[in-house]
């Protein structure tokens, strides 16, 4: 029998990656055309992956609840699960191990937000899979943290630090997590209807990144200490800025996603080798297979 999903957001990290897992596994993948009706588009789909953000945390407030509420009258519709990416804005400043039994006692407007997104999918009676992450890692680089902060200047030498380089934070490698979307979506008759499952991906200090990609690299990376200033002065007129400006307190928040409840249902899965995942934020021109001459 043929599976279809409908992909939301197919050009972004989420719906790129979403889309070659699900055709991998033999799905029929539909991408969404953001000009067209959502309704319309999900009728026939058996799963709809919500790959859809507003950029640059714009306008999260109005945009968040308005993208919810076209992909819960789709879903009820078409009577589609639905996928969501979820992040750990909602467990707050309180480190340790975040899972399914951790309050979710959001300190910032995003995190609070994200609580009401995921309520809104718990009361609405759709089936919801939310399959929540930490900082994504997109081997495409595709405006994944890595690219855009982290390592924007490794071809200097240089790993950013937020925070702390010896705070514990927990990584997502993006195709990993589109595998076990997939695996998820052909289980959903088991499932309940609303599902917090956290994936467990990689846990790491920037300090360990740093011993990885000496090594890799076969050359010394410094960590230099992202200049939080800059924001500070000019947050009143840049708007992400300000929202870069409110996260800040995850570079200093040690924590890590329990693996528990995937583990679970999910006791087969084979994450990427830890070295692959910290080197595939690497551009291609400082790539390890590059610097030996063994890359194309």
């Amino acid at each position: 029998m043929t599976k279809t999903v409908l992909i939301l957001g197919p050009s972004g990290k989420i719906g790129t990656h979403a889309a070659r897992a699900f055709a991998a596994a033999g799905w029929t993948v539909k991408p969404y055309d953001r000009n067209t009706d959502m309704t319309a588009a999900a009728m026939g789909c058996d799963v709809i992956v919500n790959g859809l953000n507003p950029p640059a945390y714009h306008n999260w407030a109005k945009l968040i609840p308005e993208i919810t509420a076209r992909v819960i009258a789709a879903a009820k519709a078409s009577g589609a699960t639905v996928i969501l990416p979820g992040n750990v804005y909602n467990y707050g400043a309180t480190g340790g191990t975040w899972d399914g039994t951790t309050p979710q006692r959001a300190t910032t407007r995003k995190g609070k937000i994200r609580i009401e997104m995921e309520a809104a999918y718990r009361a609405s009676g759709v089936q919801t899979i939310v399959l929540r992450a930490g900082n994504f890692i997109d081997p495409d680089h595709n405006g994944d943290i890595m690219t855009l902060f982290i390592l924007k200047d490794i071809a200097k030498g240089k790993i950013t630090a937020g925070g702390d380089p010896d705070t514990l934070q927990t990584y997502c490698y993006l195709p990993d997590w589109a595998r076990a979307a997939v695996m998820l979506a052909e289980q959903r008759d088991q499932l309940a209807g609303f599902e917090d499952v956290p994936f467990p991906g990689h846990v790491f200090t920037k300090n360990e990144l740093k011993a990885e990609l000496d090594r890799a690299l076969g050359r010394p990376i410094r960590i230099t200490r992202f200049p939080w200033w800059i924001m500070r002065i000019t947050a009143p007129v840049w708007e992400l800025a300000r929202e870069l400006l409110e996260m800040r307190y995850l570079w200093d928040t040690p924590h890590r996603l329990g693996s528990a409840r995937f583990d679970s249902l999910l006791p087969d899965f084979e994450p990427t080798a830890l070295s692959k995942v910290m080197q595939a934020g690497l551009p291609v021109d400082v790539h390890p297979d590059k610097v030996m001459g063994t890359g194309g």
